[in-house]
């Protein structure tokens, strides 16, 4: 690590302390929007002052963004997913291929930046927070773009985890038809899991739709994976890629997304281990252990690389910019919201 990045991520860290708490307290809006807010106040507070912690600040904003992601990898057990989040796989297409049409027509109907629009449709689709930390990399978003992004995102989730439990009702969503919809519906995974413990409350059902409502929403977060790798390759394309030249597309995928796999993998496969009673007791304690450690390291990274994100926005252009990329979001949002239930409708699920 270099010298001059040490000042910077030191800041970030102990910024991101109090923005993690808040989310813990608020997870209805989260510790990512909590440190970017934090960001925005403090560099409008230190303006000039923050020049000795820049290189540091960099740093967190794009590579612990991309460590962030890689530790995501330990969250997803591909095995488990697959079994018991594979019926929604159709809806998820779907839904996914929605709002990425609708965010691509916007992009060129009302001028809306590129890159702003590939965010705002990814993470609407996707899984929110995390699909544009992976996302924003791969197409080399500066951190107004991505705080533009991620504020749409935080105000849909915002109305999701409010309004989903009753919309419901006056559906006459069963269980299992409202654990399909948050799950493939809501934005982002905070949100999801405040709907469905909502949804569980009201209806005394335990636990059942927030664990089902979980899995669909990982199975999800699976769309990573084949989102940046066609994105690397356009990017890589358009940067200047002849068309007849042999193309590695393995070195087109971004080499923290390949390690993003590799955890995925890993998991999978302890998590197989451990099932069949291979490895048992005390070392199966601690590998699961390991596992959500790393969970919450991964989280962490995210706020931390938020509220460098914020440190260096520029709110004025981002207050300015605002109307048509939130305009963006809630298309995508509701789109979204109307394949899902329409899909479920056509699979008889509804």
């Amino acid at each position: 690590m270099k010298k001059e990045n040490i000042k910077g991520i030191i800041f970030c860290f102990i910024m991101a302390i109090p923005a993690w708490f808040l989310g813990k307290i608020l997870p209805i809006i989260g510790g990512p929007v909590f440190s970017i807010l934090i960001g925005i106040l403090v560099a409008g507070l230190l303006k000039d002052g923050k020049k000795s912690f820049q290189p540091g600040i960099n740093f967190v904003s794009k590579k612990v963004l991309q460590y962030a992601v890689i530790l995501l990898g330990f969250g997803l057990n591909l095995q488990m997913i697959i079994r018991v989040g594979g019926v929604s796989i159709p809806i998820i297409v779907c839904t996914i291929a929605t709002s990425l049409i609708v965010s691509y027509i916007l992009c060129k109907a009302l001028n809306i930046p590129r890159k702003i629009s590939i965010l705002v449709g990814v993470g609407s689709s996707i899984c929110g927070g995390s699909a544009i930390a992976a996302t924003a990399p791969v197409v080399d978003a500066d951190s107004d773009e991505i705080a533009q992004a991620i504020s749409v995102i935080f105000f849909f989730n915002i109305i999701a985890a409010l309004i989903f439990p009753i919309l419901g009702d006056i559906l006459g969503l069963s269980n299992s038809g409202f654990a399909m919809f948050a799950g493939t519906a809501i934005n982002d995974t905070s949100s999801v899991t405040a709907a469905a413990s909502s949804w569980d409350s009201i209806h005394k059902t335990g636990s059942a739709v927030l664990d089902s409502a979980t899995i669909v929403k990982l199975t999800r977060t699976l769309a990573i994976i084949p989102i940046t790798f066609c994105l690397s390759l356009y990017e890589t394309k358009k940067s200047g890629v002849q068309g007849d030249k042999k193309i590695n597309f393995l070195a087109m995928l971004p080499r923290f997304i390949l390690y993003f796999i590799l955890c995925s993998i890993i998991t999978s496969l302890l998590d197989l281990v451990i099932g069949k009673g291979i490895i048992t007791g005390g070392s199966a304690s601690m590998v699961t252990g390991f596992f959500a450690l790393m969970k919450k390291v991964s989280k962490f990274f995210i706020v931390m690389a938020m509220g460098a994100i914020g440190l260096n926005t520029n709110i004025v252009k981002l207050i300015r910019t605002g109307g048509k990329p939130l305009l963006l979001g809630a298309t995508c949002w509701v789109s979204i919201i109307l394949v899902s239930l329409a899909m479920q409708l056509v699979t008889g699920l509804l």
